[in-house]
């Protein structure tokens, strides 16, 4: 865990945390690599590499799909996006959570946070995982990027906001790209960087997070440390992991 202790924006008092979810509560990245590379070849289009498909991992699709070809015509995005929803869901090799996961969100939601996702996933593909995951009581808001502007534009964070109720100087941000880092820092919101996922964490800390994460299990003890949970929350499942 890298944290720098003259952060001057920690927040005195956080109600709301915010996760995003490739990467960062599910180790997808192979799933997702393996979806696009698919839907390149069945358009038979210019193969992009593993790292190429890996850093765009956290857009919106329509986005991720520009950034990988650019200045396609007008349908191409539509016919890329159906076969990658074809090798998503067909596929049978379905991605886990992240160790951890599943216990440092039920030990937040106990403790009195409120949690939220925030994700480069489509309406459809989030719902089916939260529900495969048994996750989705855990979470009082969601977004997605076919709902909303896709990362780094703070709307979906903005819009959980004003859903909440819960000002900025009250939310985390939690993400492993620089794009949850660049949408929180323009919401206001702390930045909280996982250094497990796709973005490298030189790539991670030129954005300034409140700490730098090297597994989600940690974020348990930075809140207790910088005295935003109390440490008696702390259960022996997570002291374990």
């Amino acid at each position: 865990m890298e944290t720098d202790n003259k952060v001057k924006n920690l927040p005195s008092a956080v109600q709301l945390i915010v996760f995003d979810w490739d990467g960062t509560l599910m180790d997808s990245e192979t799933q997702i690599v393996h979806a696009l590379q698919a839907s390149i070849q069945d358009m038979a289009l210019e193969e992009r590499s593993i790292d190429e498909c890996r850093n765009i991992i956290g857009l919106g699709l329509h986005e991720a799909i520009e950034t990988l070809y650019p200045g396609r015509e007008e349908d191409f995005a539509a016919r890329f996006v159906e076969r990658y929803r074809h090798h998503w869901f067909s596929d049978t090799q379905h991605s886990d959570l992240f160790p951890g996961s599943r216990e440092t969100l039920t030990l937040l939601k106990d403790a009195g946070f409120m949690l939220g996702v925030a994700t480069g996933k489509g309406r459809i593909g989030l719902d089916r995982v939260l529900a495969d995951t048994g996750l989705g009581n855990l979470f009082s808001v969601t977004r997605c990027s076919d709902e909303t502007r896709s990362k780094p534009h703070p709307q979906m964070l903005n819009e959980i906001l004003q859903e909440t109720g819960i000002e900025a100087r009250h939310a985390l941000m939690v993400g492993d790209t620089e794009y949850d880092l660049k949408m929180a820092n323009e919401a206001g919101i702390g930045p909280v960087a996982v250094n497990y996922g796709v973005h490298a964490p030189e790539r991670l800390l030129q954005h300034n997070p409140l700490v730098c994460l090297d597994t989600i299990t940690e974020l348990v003890d930075w809140l207790a440390e910088q005295q935003l949970l109390d440490p008696g929350c702390i259960k022996q499942e997570i002291l374990a992991l």
